[in-house]
């Protein structure tokens, strides 16, 4: 840039709403801010995987320890007990084991959606109130809930991945279309975690509630969504949790895919729908909600 003896820009001042020089400073923030705005989702699920690296080993225990213990002591122990009595063919024309294993790995799918859709997001608002700060910034408040849900998304992948390789280890996958009860399995933990993480977002207390959702609303579903039985053993009056249940609806649909369950197509279409539209709604209302709880 030339300039007369004086020191002045010969090309004259720069005026308001006029581009900075490439290279300047300024020409360097608006870059990193449109930056920013268009990958903010993945710069907040950096944030979260960079968090999940604290408690990285817990992580990994519960994906290796959870599938050992839950396969053995319930597909192995009880199954052989089950096996023993009332055949090879047990439930459903399948062992025991093959059966309760894909209600086990859509159970994996739901613990990580209750860990990581509860208390992850009441420390962001509140205990540890990083949403603030990252709304302070270019990212915008959906990109905050859109980085939640693809870091706990890759944490379910990798878990029920995990999961369905000792399903494999342990003969629990006798149709070659098994691995798809790993998408299943994933659809299901964030269906129910949108839900879930819409709910916490709008609590500016932690007086329990959380709490009272594990005991009863976690732990019902899961012994009342056909996961260690058939859902049509229970009492009418008790199969309508079955039925709302994004676990029954999820475990229905792996069963399809791991051993052939036979049941209409059009039921199998519901399965997927209903999952679906879960995961929509909690998503929409986790992101109004987080918009309105940023801006005020």
């Amino acid at each position: 840039m030339s300039t007369d003896p004086t020191g002045t820009d010969q090309r004259g001042p720069l005026r308001i709403g006029t581009a900075p020089p490439p290279g300047s400073p300024g020409d360097r923030a608006i870059r990193a801010t449109r930056r920013t705005r268009r990958w903010g989702s993945w710069y907040v699920a950096e944030h979260r995987f960079r968090v999940m690296r604290s408690y990285a080993q817990t992580v990994t225990v519960t994906a290796i320890g959870n599938p050992i213990i839950y396969l053995y002591a319930l597909g192995v122990g009880l199954a052989t007990l089950v096996d023993a009595n009332l055949g090879a063919d047990a439930v459903g024309g399948v062992s025991y084991l093959a059966f309760v294993a894909p209600a086990l790995l859509g159970s994996a799918a739901i613990a990580v959606a209750s860990e990581e859709f509860t208390y992850p997001i009441m420390l962001g608002f509140k205990w540890n109130p990083v949403f603030y700060g990252m709304n302070a910034s270019p990212i915008q408040p959906g990109q905050i809930i859109n980085g939640i849900v693809i870091s706990v998304a890759v944490r379910m992948v990798l878990t029920c991945g995990i999961f369905y390789g000792f399903m494999l280890l342990f003969g629990a996958v006798p149709s070659p279309t098994g691995f798809l009860a790993v998408f299943v399995a994933l659809l299901t933990g964030l269906g129910f975690g949108a839900v879930l993480m819409a709910y916490t977002a709008t609590l500016t207390e932690d007086t329990g509630q959380l709490a009272m959702v594990m005991r009863f609303v976690i732990l019902p579903m899961t012994l009342f969504s056909g996961t260690f039985f058939p859902l049509d053993l229970l009492p009418v009056w008790l199969q309508w949790i079955g039925w709302i249940s994004p676990l029954w609806h999820g475990t229905e649909l792996a069963r399809v895919f791991t051993y052939g369950l036979s049941e209409p197509l059009w039921l199998s279409a519901l399965h997927v729908l209903y999952l679906a539209v879960l995961l929509a709604l909690g998503w929409v209302w986790a992101r109004r909600i987080t918009a309105r709880r940023l801006n005020k």
